[in-house]
């Protein structure tokens, strides 16, 4: 809530427990004052002096096809990450405010890690869209892909906790939050994901629409008088489950709507349930067979009927859900499918953090 006129918070751990700490922030430049002040506190404070800090990492949504990788910025960094404003007008401004300000307070390398240098290993026939290939080539216009740094770790986690090599593994990550994505991994790499251009496309989230046909935009301006800010707007904030619902974009309030013989939000769920499904089976055929299954964030790690009814029903798929393990291994790691299923299905949090961390460690120390 930088910059509005309801008041930001702090969380900070105090004698064992947390406190919450309500403070106005007017700009980031304050932000990351009021951050400092914090971390420095003489009782509750963490470092005793900012020395301490050696490096920053900084999460940047919209590296473009320009970042392949996670790399520390300098000015020529800054310039490519405001070239790629258009594409994450939302975004990338307020990721360069928190960039240049960290950085006039703290004189250490800072590394940027991008949402979507992860899926630059996308073939074209899975990042182009049937427009004009001059929309592409002049406009940078494609599937660019998000949350790359969960993919990233989840994918590695699952690898790493079978005792198998990542490249060997034929993996669809279900990202299942507020905002949602899945991607398919083959030979350690993705292959595809249903985020495009923006987190816009692909599946249904809390209050983005996903996969829409582009006429009903066109309707929407021709027909309805709308103009593109307020179709934006709606798109991004009013749609998704909380559109079709009017109730919540919080899946625990829908949950018990639904349970209270609530149809919007018994339909909302069942969408949101279904295009996920869809993409599990198209994905499936796009790495010709599957070895793992796997659920990681918000939703995905702790929605044990959103993890039910999304395996229900895949048995052709080679998918079988243990319904009691799933129920006992919520908001927990583990394996929750049948001992003859041919897919094994997980549940593994995500840890971006720890993503940025080892990055920003790597490239700061060299």
């Amino acid at each position: 809530r930088i910059g509005e006129e309801d008041q930001s918070y702090i969380d900070k751990k105090k004698n064992g427990g947390k406190q919450r700490i309500s403070v106005p922030i007017s700009t980031h430049k304050v932000a990351f004052e009021t951050i400092m002040e914090a971390l420095l506190d003489k009782e509750d404070g963490v470092i005793n002096a900012a020395s301490e800090i050696s490096a920053v990492g900084h999460r940047v949504v919209h590296g473009g096809d320009v970042f392949t990788k996670s790399t520390l910025i300098d000015d020529e960094v800054i310039d490519n990450i405001e070239k790629c404003i258009p594409l994450a007008p939302l975004h990338n401004p307020a990721n360069l405010v928190g960039i240049r300000e960290a950085m006039a307070l703290l004189k250490v390398p800072h590394v940027a890690v991008f949402d979507t240098s992860y899926h630059q290993t996308m073939p074209e026939e899975n990042f182009l869209y049937a427009l004009p290939y001059d929309f592409y080539k002049k406009n940078k216009i494609r599937r660019y892909g998000f949350h790359g740094s969960s993919f990233r770790y989840v994918s590695q986690k699952v690898a790493d906790d079978e005792g198998k090599k990542l490249e060997d593994l034929k993996m669809i990550i279900c990202h299942l939050g507020n905002g949602a994505s899945i991607a398919a991994i083959k030979d350690g790499k993705s292959i595809a994901t249903t985020m495009g251009m923006t987190p816009l496309e692909g599946l249904v989230m809390g209050t983005r629409c996903g996969d829409i046909d582009p006429g009903v935009l066109i309707y929407m301006k021709n027909e309805l008088d709308m103009t593109m800010d307020q179709i934006d707007h709606m798109l991004n904030r009013e749609s998704g489950v909380l559109g079709l619902s009017e109730v919540s974009n919080d899946f625990r309030d829908l949950w018990d709507a639904a349970a209270d013989g609530n149809k919007q939000a018994e339909v909302a769920l069942k969408v949101f349930i279904n295009r996920v499904k869809k993409y599990i089976g198209s994905y499936f055929a796009a790495l010709n067979g599957l070895d793992y299954l796997v659920f990681t964030a918000g939703i995905g790690e702790n929605d044990t009927d959103v993890r039910e009814q999304v395996c229900t029903d895949m048995e052709a798929l080679g998918i079988k859900l243990d319904y009691a393990q799933n129920e006992a291994m919520n908001r927990k790691a583990g394996e929750i499918s049948t001992p003859d299923s041919k897919v094994k299905v997980l549940i593994v949090p995500t840890d971006e953090e720890l993503m940025i961390i080892k990055d920003t460690v790597e490239l700061a120390k060299n």
